[in-house]
């Protein structure tokens, strides 16, 4: 995908896409939180914005554009900071565009607390339709596609063949990436902020559930 063909995702907001998208620097290797991430965290934000009213749309995009703007593996002990190092990040790039300071505080809320493993409870409309845009990225069937990618990357096993339900011992997804699931993937489901969040993340996890039921199934063969 080109520049030109990414910023045009972001309609009417192409201008503002081209500006940010380029302070980016080249793709790494992750991906899951590759330019393909930020599209769809964009086209879930702004379904979800659809059916709020009062939203900052150009703030949103720019949120979209910038919430992993400073990459941060998932097995770091930096993990837990990633979305303050990119907040941190996002305030330099946007106050040099001359945002005035508290829209430049707007953005940086909402990209610090749409982190599940930052734990900063979102108190804009912007931060929690980031906040839910970027979770429903994590579940359904592109949720499951990125948590064994990322078990990948991380050199874990699929799952704990003599224990995969993690019944006789502790959860463990840097070791076996099935346990992501019960780890952190359906309880996310539970703390969406927005109505429409909330009704796309239930389709998303029955979507999960029917593939946990079948790798189980396919497991016990």
């Amino acid at each position: 995908m080109t520049l030109h063909e990414a910023t045009a995702a972001f309609a009417p907001h192409e201008a503002l896409a081209a500006q940010l998208l380029s302070t980016l620097g080249p793709a790494g290797t992750d991906g899951s939180h590759d330019l393909s991430h930020l599209l769809r965290v964009w086209r879930n934000a702004a379904a979800i914005a659809a059916t709020e009213s009062g939203c900052d749309m150009t703030l949103l995009a720019a949120a979209a554009i910038l919430h992993d703007c400073v990459a941060v593996e998932k097995d770091s002990p930096l993990r837990a900071q990633a979305s303050r190092l990119a907040a941190a990040r996002a305030r330099e790039i946007v106050g040099a565009l001359g945002w005035p300071g508290p829209r430049v505080d707007g953005l940086a809320h909402a990209i610090e607390a749409h982190s599940f493993s930052a734990g900063i409870a979102p108190e804009t409309l912007e931060a929690r339709i980031l906040q839910d845009a970027d979770r429903l990225d994590a579940i359904g069937a592109i949720g499951v596609a990125r948590c064994f990618y990322v078990g990948g990357r991380m050199g874990s096993a699929l799952y704990d063949p003599l224990d995969p339900d993690a019944t006789a011992r502790a959860l463990d997804d840097r070791r076996f990436a099935f346990d992501h699931f019960s780890a952190k993937l359906f309880r996310l489901a539970d703390g969406f902020a927005t109505r429409a969040g909330q009704a796309a993340a239930t389709e998303r996890v029955a979507t999960m559930r029917s593939f946990v039921a079948a790798f189980r199934s396919e497991v016990d063969r």
